[in-house]
């Protein structure tokens, strides 16, 4: 057996951390990756070494302010106290230790970015998300949560015409059709073992409307460990991928011609083991008229990324109105039925997608969810139609991302919500990547999208 590391000593740490040393030394883990979100949407991070991990549970890795006014094509923008000057910790959360099955030797925690003596750093994504928990919690309230993603698998090949690389798809099945779980079913099965071994309890599985495409559910847990899952499901996806010669993504458009990638959110809000979407209709009607009327704002978070809006479009099963009706798959927000007798119902926003950060996109809706409750917002009529069919009558979803980033500018909740410093480095980080691909063509976006996400 290995010495132990210098410097903490092992019994001068809380039992999850002496938990994760036991076990990254029983596993034989060398490397641990510290993880978070950025402002792009890019899961980012760096790794200790196993025999300095019980001092780096502690301290965290030494970081640059920087990266969190980084976009997602590493163009790093003029942000105020995000430049060459400063120093953050990337500090592990050490209840959310898992080994990667996708990448052996190798384990990763969810981190939070902290100041250099321990506190909350106003960008972190991490904290906007528990301080929004605990925003809810004030009001006896606990959010569960679930994202419901779908990716496309395939090949990343060279582009014959010189251009970028293109995905071309693993199979052209028809939607749900068997053929199309037959051609991905190794990958599949490998993909549900990882997820399972890192503790996501994988739902159902399908293969999705367009060539490639693939749905995968995993359970709902409280919503910090619900985008916590939606990280590690993100890497883990793609990992897989990777380890047996293919390429997977989560963009929302990979293809211009074909389905986009949803990460639909499922919600429901609980007091005392109750589920008050189900036995509280005064609550459940503000939930939902915050939403709406947050929704455009709201956007610009959920739907994080240029390549979002080629997937918001009217007719597409993905929502672009401000609507919400039961069991409409064309509203924004539907109302889920109860799958059985014990089913719970909740409700689905679908104008959601893996290129947003979860935790931001998570915490804005609890945000946008609570001033509903709070001013008792009426949602309105539900909506028992196709929108689109009902020309002028309904509140059309912004069409662009610099459409959404208007309205987040404009609604003074979720700015105040957001913070100073963390919404003057998004709106920095998403203008920019709004500028830089409207001076490229579509190859170019579809390219940098399916290889990022």
């Amino acid at each position: 057996m290995r010495d132990r590391p210098s410097g903490t000593k092992i019994n001068q740490l809380d039992p999850n951390a002496r938990r994760i040393l036991e076990r990254a030394e029983l596993e034989g883990i060398e490397l641990i990756r510290f993880l978070y979100a950025d402002h792009g949407g890019v899961i980012r991070g760096k790794a200790a070494s196993r025999s300095r991990l019980a001092e780096r549970l502690n301290t965290g890795i030494g970081h640059t302010v920087a990266m969190m006014a980084m976009n997602m094509l590493d163009q790093l923008q003029d942000v105020e106290h995000m430049g060459p000057v400063g120093e953050v910790r990337i500090v592990p959360d050490p209840a959310t230790y898992v080994p990667l099955p996708h990448a052996p030797g190798a384990a990763a925690m969810l981190s939070d970015l902290r100041l250099p003596d321990g506190s909350p750093w106003g960008a972190c994504a991490r904290t906007f998300l528990k301080e929004a928990v605990a925003e809810l919690a004030t009001e006896g309230y606990t959010l569960v949560a679930a994202f419901e993603p779908e990716f496309t698998l395939g090949r990343r090949l060279p582009d014959p015409a010189g251009g970028p690389d293109r995905l071309v798809p693993l199979d052209d099945s028809l939607c749900y059709a068997n053929a199309g779980f037959d051609t991905a079913h190794d990958y599949t099965i490998k993909l549900i073992h990882a997820l399972e071994t890192q503790g996501l309890r994988v739902e159902h599985y399908h293969p999705e409307l367009g060539p490639g495409q693939q749905e995968l559910s995993v359970r709902h847990a409280p919503a910090l460990r619900a985008a916590d899952n939606h990280v590690l499901y993100r890497e883990t996806v793609r990992g897989t991928a990777l380890r047996m010669q293919m390429w997977a993504t989560l963009a929302p458009k990979p293809l211009a011609d074909q389905a986009g990638n949803g990460a639909h959110l499922h919600l429901s809000l609980w007091r005392d083991d109750r589920n008050l979407f189900a036995e509280d209709g005064e609550i459940r009607d503000g939930f939902i008229g915050g939403l709406l009327a947050h929704l455009p704002g709201l956007t610009a978070l959920t739907c994080g990324s240029v390549n979002s809006f080629r997937r918001l479009a009217p007719r597409m099963w993905s929502s672009a109105y401000a609507v919400y009706g039961p069991d409409n798959r064309e509203a924004a927000v539907r109302v889920c039925s109860p799958l059985g007798e014990s089913g719970e119902p909740n409700l689905e926003l679908k104008p959601s997608d893996s290129s947003a950060n979860p935790y931001l996109a998570l915490g804005a809706v609890i945000h946008a969810g609570l001033d509903g409750i709070r001013r008792k917002l009426d949602p309105g009529a539900a909506v028992d139609v196709d929108p689109d069919t009902r020309p002028g009558q309904y509140t059309r979803l912004p069409a662009s991302l610099d459409e959404a980033l208007d309205a987040l500018e404009a609604d003074e909740v979720l700015m105040e919500a957001l913070g100073p410093l963390r919404r003057s480095a998004y709106l920095a980080v998403k203008r920019s990547e709004a500028a830089a691909f409207a001076a490229k063509d579509v190859a170019y976006e579809l390219f940098h999208h399916l290889r990022v996400f």
